[in-house]
């Protein structure tokens, strides 16, 4: 039981004994302790007052003295108005560091392989272009959710659903039929996803021309979308693909088969993966099984046209497409075969869904037509809804190809770290291989973690020389610390001892036990919260902590040898705090710099 729980337990005591006020401990709030107070936390007594019928002051003083004789591990108490601040005992913080300290796993929970799994989908790419910075930003928000919840003691499933059917997809393929000349990623020296992109972009400049065409010609705007040859002849390969038509399909499998290899080599770089891989062209069918059996129950009808909606009106939305008039199905279709599926395979505890605010109302959607079509665990599933990134230049657009891509942006970010490295002089006695591993990892400790850092639900503004400061709140700051930290731990060769030293804390080694015992409830907070970025700020802030205790405290200059063995045993700790913390953001660190 940590010191906060016993003081909301004592505290709970304390007010029913001397003012006959029920609280259970658990509603007890608790905060840290303003800098500029004295002690370690702080009791509101304001709501109590009230009932105890005394001043503020009274009331503080009458429950630290409380507290004070029924807790030993508080060394002693501070009222300031109506704020009641509690000092803990040296010894308390001590003996925390020495059950502790050598706990590799410290914070991290264990998960039940036998517990009904949380099922966490993210990336959800598109087969007609390359990852891109927005799925950067998915990929590493899925990859680092499902971290945090394992490490609270879930078990996690990670998923993806590959989105490789649809208008989409035709476009490109379309586009290569017309423009391609049989190229391939081999003859053009292309990744595939790269390559399937150029096309996308070269059907919407075609598309665009015909479209200005018509219009030149007397049709209206609207319309010109629809009759344009190009949008015509998409429509009809959909339908075909469908169909199953022979020639389609192979067409369709060659290229999803080039993406697929540029996938998969830019989820290597990017250091995610998945447990199983869904693709849409597998689900959609069961999608359809589920709108037929929707209209048996009569909570979908059918339009005149013999398109498939859902009337949601009565739910404060709107009429919601299934399928098209020529039987052609939506995203929406997809999503609730896949649903169906991924609950039969895994019995799921909840599904979460990582994908951005745009799609609020598809997730809204979702939930209420499953609900609509009798499936009870409907309410499992969660949307993960998340901001938008930009660029300092604005949005980015695929079928104009401004977009960012992924590969480009790690190439760029691994030649910054290379070059801040080697201006920093931090690299000189590392071989070629060491230095390589260390920029990629560098590079991306500063990609995840500026990214991972912002709340999911704000919209981001992503500046790559920012993101990759040895200094501030950047991944490289963290992980130079980590790789300061092994320096220090290498050079005392073995000295450092999981023993207690006596004496007082001086208040930089109390800032940073501090900020190591609340690890394990800042995982849960997190974990609950489905938020990264408390865990990336939580490193910043052990790391801070670390480097003023650093600057102002000898270690391996310490003559006193118990207090020396001490300082390098809570030196070892904060290593691996912070690279276990890291590690939920996906985030490696460095043994040396």
């Amino acid at each position: 039981m940590n010191i906060a729980t016993s003081l909301s337990q004592v505290i709970s005591q304390a007010l029913n004994a001397l003012y006959s006020i029920e609280q259970a401990p658990s509603d007890i709030v608790l905060q840290e302790t303003r800098r500029d107070f004295s002690g370690d936390y702080t009791l509101v007594v304001f709501p109590y007052v009230k009932q105890a019928r005394k001043s503020p002051e009274a009331v503080g003083q009458e429950i630290g003295a409380y507290v004070k004789e029924h807790l030993a591990d508080v060394a002693g108490f501070n009222v300031i108005k109506g704020f009641l601040n509690f000092e803990i005992a040296d010894s308390y913080w001590l003996q925390f560091v020495a059950e502790n300290g050598a706990n590799s796993q410290f914070g991290i929970r264990k998960s039940n392989p036998d517990d009904a799994p949380v099922v966490v989908e993210y990336s959800s790419p598109n087969t007609n272009k390359p990852l891109h910075l927005g799925h950067i930003r998915n990929n590493l928000l899925g990859w680092s959710v499902s971290q945090l919840l394992a490490a609270a003691g879930a078990n996690v499933k990670k998923v993806n659903l590959v989105n490789d059917r649809g208008i989409h997809i035709c476009k490109s393929m379309l586009a290569w039929m017309r423009y391609g000349n049989g190229e391939t990623p081999e003859s053009s020296g292309m990744k595939g996803d790269h390559l399937v992109g150029k096309y996308y972009v070269e059907f919407d400049k075609h598309y665009k021309e015909e479209i200005k065409q018509l219009m030149e010609s007397g049709v209206e705007g609207e319309q010109a979308k629809k009759e344009a040859p190009l949008m015509v002849e998409a429509q009809q390969m959909l339908k075909r693909w469908e169909e199953g038509d022979p020639e389609v399909r192979a067409l369709w499998e060659k290229m999803n088969g080039w993406v697929y290899a540029g996938f998969d080599e830019t989820y290597r770089r990017l250091g995610v993966g998945f447990d199983k891989v869904y693709y849409e062209s597998n689900t959609y069918l069961l999608g359809k099984e589920l709108v037929q059996k929707g209209l048996d129950l009569g909570v979908l009808f059918r339009k005149d046209d013999g398109s498939v909606w859902c009337d949601l009106t009565g739910d404060g939305l709107d009429q919601k497409l299934l399928l098209r008039r020529d039987g052609t199905s939506v995203y929406m279709t997809q999503d609730l075969g896949t649903a169906l599926l991924r609950h039969n395979d895994f019995g799921a505890e909840q599904l979460i869904y990582v994908v951005g605010n745009e799609q609020d109302y598809h997730f809204k959607v979702l939930k209420l037509i499953l609900g609509k079509l009798g499936f009870p665990w409907a309410d499992k599933v969660y949307h993960l809804s998340y901001g938008m990134v930009e660029l300092p230049n604005g949005k980015m657009k695929s079928r104009e190809g401004t977009v960012v891509d992924a590969d480009d942006l790690i190439d760029e970010m691994e030649q910054t770290a290379a070059d801040m490295s080697r201006e920093h002089g931090k690299n000189d006695d590392l071989s070629d291989d060491e230095r390589q591993h260390l920029y990629h990892i560098l590079a991306l400790g500063a990609l995840k973690y500026f990214i991972l850092k912002v709340d999911p639900t704000k919209n981001m503004l992503f500046n790559p020389a920012e993101s990759i400061d040895f200094n501030g709140n950047t991944g490289p700051f963290i992980q130079y610390t980590h790789a300061r930290i092994r320096s220090i731990v290498r050079k005392a060769e073995g000295s450092c001892r999981w023993s207690v030293a006596g004496g007082r804390l001086n208040d930089k080694e109390r800032a940073v036990i501090k900020a190591l015992h609340a690890l394990p409830d800042t995982i849960l907070a997190a974990a609950a919260a489905y938020s990264p970025a408390m865990v990336a700020n939580y490193a910043y802030d052990l790391a801070k902590a670390f480097n003023s205790f650093y600057q102002d405290t000898p270690i391996l200059r310490e003559s006193d040898d118990n207090l020396r063995a001490f300082r390098l045993s809570l030196c070892a700790f904060v290593a691996n705090a912070l690279k276990n913390t890291m590690n939920i953001l996906g985030i490696e660190v460095p043994e040396r710099m």
